[in-house]
């Protein structure tokens, strides 16, 4: 030990009460055009509350992620407008949002909310985990162990996006 101070990060699911620091995050994360509105995020705390996890460090929220799970490998545009309750197995978890405050980047924090994702996956016999992204976020998402599947057709905020894909390992 030299005097390095850990700082505990606390993965938790979501409450109503959270929502005033996730749309801080999330306007932090996306822009105008991704980022999910108010009425958006207060259907996924409703909807699917059991995959939606926020990271806590010293009292505040520092990141999120979540998603719906979905029957198909690949996330639609119509999951940005409206989404379901999870079913209890199976399917796919998507993941819609996964975004770290800016003041808590580079601390392993997106890691750990997707490690999170991937337990949650395991224990619900889910098919994997989807979710699009970026060009520049293809590196980071391999580097997690998600394959590229190319060019989504998402229109989602007028950018171009692609499918990235992690199957569960012990699927058979």
């Amino acid at each position: 030990y030299k005097g390095v101070l850990t700082i505990m990060v606390i993965l938790r699911n979501v409450q109503l009460d959270d929502l005033d620091e996730l749309l801080v995050i999330e306007n932090e994360g996306f822009s105008t055009e991704e980022a999910a509105t108010k009425e958006a995020i207060i259907e996924r705390i409703r909807l699917i509350n059991d995959t939606f996890i926020v990271a806590e460090k010293e009292g505040n929220i520092v990141g999120y992620i979540n998603g719906p799970v979905i029957n198909q490998p690949y996330i639609t545009d119509d999951l940005f407008e409206e989404i379901k309750e999870n079913t209890s197995k199976g399917g796919y978890q998507s993941i819609l949002g996964l975004v770290v405050s800016k003041s808590a980047r580079n601390q392993r924090i997106a890691k750990l909310l997707v490690e999170k994702m991937e337990e949650l996956v395991k224990e619900n016999r889910r098919e994997g985990i989807t979710l699009t992204c970026k060009k520049e976020l293809i590196p980071f998402y391999e580097k997690l162990g998600f394959k590229n599947h190319g060019r989504s057709h998402s229109q989602h905020g007028g950018f171009t996006w692609y499918n990235l894909l992690k199957l569960r390992k012990d699927r058979t």
